[in-house]
């Protein structure tokens, strides 16, 4: 029993050396710096109007007031925004995984004509872009400025992700395929029944990469839409922190809510109602993640 206990004893492991300190010093540190700020933003979202505006909230506030939230709400633009950003972040990654998977399949077989052309042209797209201005004459020219349709056409294909899709679509067996075609199944029937099954790891993973893209991002709405009821919350956080929009805010909250609001705690009230939907998302993906982008680089 004695040396059962010495051996779980030698089995722990402290740090002893320098080194050892240094390294869970640095460690904690980067922790630190990475989680206070998410905490910091928390905190002030349910601090009173009182404290917000007289007083800078560290740790914990002395008043809980979730009232801001209720505020963020009652303004219906950022309800408006939140429902963009939704249905936003579900069309669009669901359209563009399922088409550059699709595409991808087609270019994964190496019997098709031009295939090395095609991959060609890809590569180049990921090397040289046309810039801001021509890419914003085309979405005005094609007739998407301005419409819910600019979030979706233009974000539907990928071609990093194509390269993922290909290689892991090379490591599937090629059984799967020869025995579905010799029962009569066409192409389009192989890759929805028999690919798709087969590569939910490396679909749930660029669903997770697209699909943060699609949340976070605000510059669409900048760019490329003029009327208020298309924009995504990304976007009118930007505007409520550059042009100080949270005044107004402020006053529509003190009207619907008859209290005194601080403009900084309706700010991050919003930034954790713009956070939370990816934060509740990834632990649902997160067993497909390393599975599906290892393999989806590295076979093939």
């Amino acid at each position: 029993m004695d040396s059962m206990g010495k051996a779980r004893g030698k089995s722990r492991y402290y740090p002893t050396s320098l080194f050892d300190i240094c390294n869970v010093a640095i460690m904690l540190l980067i922790g630190f710096s990475t989680i206070y700020p998410v905490w910091f933003i928390f905190v002030n979202s349910i601090a009173g109007a009182d404290e917000a505006l007289t007083t800078s909230v560290n740790w914990w506030p002395k008043t809980l007031y979730l009232g801001n939230y209720l505020a963020v709400f009652k303004d219906g633009g950022i309800a408006n925004a939140f429902l963009i950003s939704v249905l936003r972040t579900v069309t669009a990654t669901f359209i563009h995984i399922f088409f550059t998977g699709m595409v991808a399949y087609g270019l994964s077989k190496k019997y098709l004509a031009g295939r090395k052309i095609y991959m060609l042209i890809g590569i180049v797209t990921m090397l040289f872009q046309g810039g801001l201005i021509p890419t914003f004459l085309l979405i005005k020219n094609l007739g998407m400025y301005d419409r819910f349709i600019v979030y979706i056409i233009p974000a539907m294909f990928n071609f990093y992700n194509l390269i993922i899709f290909a290689s892991f679509f090379n490591s599937l067996p090629q059984s799967l395929e020869e025995s579905a075609k010799v029962d009569g199944a066409k192409e389009f029937l192989i890759f929805t029944r028999i690919i798709i099954p087969c590569s939910k790891a490396v679909f749930a993973t660029l669903a997770l990469f697209v699909g943060v893209y699609n949340w976070n991002d605000y510059f669409m709405g900048v760019m490329y839409i003029d009327n208020d009821k298309l924009r995504p919350i990304q976007t009118v956080l930007y505007k409520i922190v550059s042009e100080s929009a949270a005044s107004v805010i402020q006053q529509q909250a003190m009207e619907a809510l008859g209290k005194r609001i601080s403009p900084d705690s309706i700010k991050f009230a919003a930034m954790v109602i713009a956070t939370l939907p990816i934060v509740l998302v990834y632990p649902f993906l997160q067993k497909y993640f390393v599975k599906g982008l290892m393999m989806g680089s590295l076979k093939g």
